[in-house]
């Protein structure tokens, strides 16, 4: 994949796989639901507010983050997604 650097206050984020279900059952790929969980890759500077300071992103690198099931850009191979920081709803700890 290529070098992506996010502008603005949006992520990389690398999706997490996909996990079995607990009974087992093997499911076709179009019908998974995709994860809505990964970890932060890149993370652009931050947005400028009202009056014009930079408010710097609250997530960092290695960040494991949990994000709105519908946001985002897919880019390069479906594993990364760029999306805004506003989408990302909790970081895990």
């Amino acid at each position: 994949m290529e070098q992506i650097k996010p502008l603005g206050n949006r992520v990389l984020v690398k999706r997490a796989e996909a996990q079995k279900s607990k009974g087992g059952i093997l499911l076709p790929d179009t019908a998974k639901e995709k994860p809505r969980r990964g970890q932060v890759v890149a993370v652009g500077p931050g947005r400028i507010d009202e009056e014009g300071k930079l408010q710097p992103c609250q997530v960092a690198v290695g960040d494991e983050v949990v994000y709105s099931p519908y946001s985002g850009t897919e880019v390069g191979s479906e594993e990364h997604l760029l999306i805004s920081e506003d989408d990302i709803l909790g970081v895990l700890v």
